[in-house]
């Protein structure tokens, strides 16, 4: 055989076991590193440069190597599931950087993280003020997470004492101007269904670059600049009212969380001043 023939042959033969190798290593091997695995990443990519390209006339001992290493990156995540102890060994412990609003200094020498490097993560979670925070650790994989303080958290349903009923998964059921009759199947759907919203939009099938049914059997499309249905709240005061209401709500919410009565009598004057301007504003629509 060629030589050229011989080290094309293998390199074909190294990456589809790779990629089997991969596919038994999971996901996580690619998503989330940890120290044992990035090892592990570069030693195989060695190991099958090697076999591709190393004329010794002995290259077949590279997957002998292969072989190891997987079986022992293998034995290392069965342990991983199985034992505390030996996942804080492979994986590491998280680090707590801040706690009850304080940096802790130790931390950060301990992760040789540098205030500049620290400020770039929090900015990365669009946190640019550290005394926002009320609780940051580093996870095993060197990402920083943050809780902000109660005040500065973002306002949610819940915090407004609002019960929302849950949402469904959106179901892609037509893309690139084909349907998806699995999909479709699994919505409980039909493609003579499909066909007559569409035509409720005023669209055909090979218009639609994707078209999704929302949790509340409502299909949705996509074409070229447009998405149909348009928005029902075009209104202006439609639009005027939605906001007033949320700025009604955020008011409350910060009345409710105040830290004392100052706090909470200039939140009750604000949103009584608020609502004197509104009703003016109303009276004369």
């Amino acid at each position: 055989m060629p030589e050229w023939a011989e080290v094309a042959f293998r390199t074909l033969s190294a990456v589809t076991i790779l990629f089997l190798i991969t596919k038994i290593l999971g996901k996580r091997q690619i998503s989330q590193l940890s120290l044992f695995e990035y090892i592990t990443g570069i030693t195989l990519g060695n190991l099958i440069g090697y076999i591709s390209l190393d004329t010794d006339t002995k290259w077949y001992l590279g997957f002998v190597a292969l072989f190891v290493w997987v079986s022992v990156s293998t034995g290392a995540e069965f342990l991983t599931l199985k034992s505390k102890k030996f996942r804080d060994i492979v994986d590491g412990k998280s680090t707590i950087l801040i706690e009850n609003g304080a940096v802790i200094e130790k931390a950060l020498k301990k992760e040789r993280l540098t205030i500049d490097e620290f400020l770039e993560q929090l900015r990365k979670k669009d946190v640019y003020r550290v005394a926002d925070v009320e609780f940051a650790v580093m996870e095993q994989s060197g990402e920083v997470n943050v809780m902000l303080k109660k005040e500065y958290q973002p306002l949610t349903a819940d915090s407004l004492g609002y019960h929302i009923s849950s949402e469904k998964e959106p179901k892609t059921i037509i893309m690139d101007g084909h349907m998806l009759p699995g999909i479709l199947k699994e919505a409980g759907l039909s493609e003579d269904w499909v066909q007559k919203e569409l035509r409720k939009l005023g669209v055909t099938l090979n218009q639609v670059t994707i078209g999704q049914v929302e949790s509340n059997g409502e299909l949705s499309v996509q074409t070229g600049q447009d998405f149909l249905p348009k928005s029902a709240n075009s209104n202006p005061n439609d639009q005027i009212t939605e906001l007033v209401k949320q700025l009604q709500d955020e008011l409350n919410m910060r009345k409710q969380l105040a830290l004392n009565d100052k706090d909470r009598l200039k939140y009750q004057e604000a949103l009584d001043q608020f609502q004197t301007a509104m009703h003016a504003y109303q009276k004369q629509q």
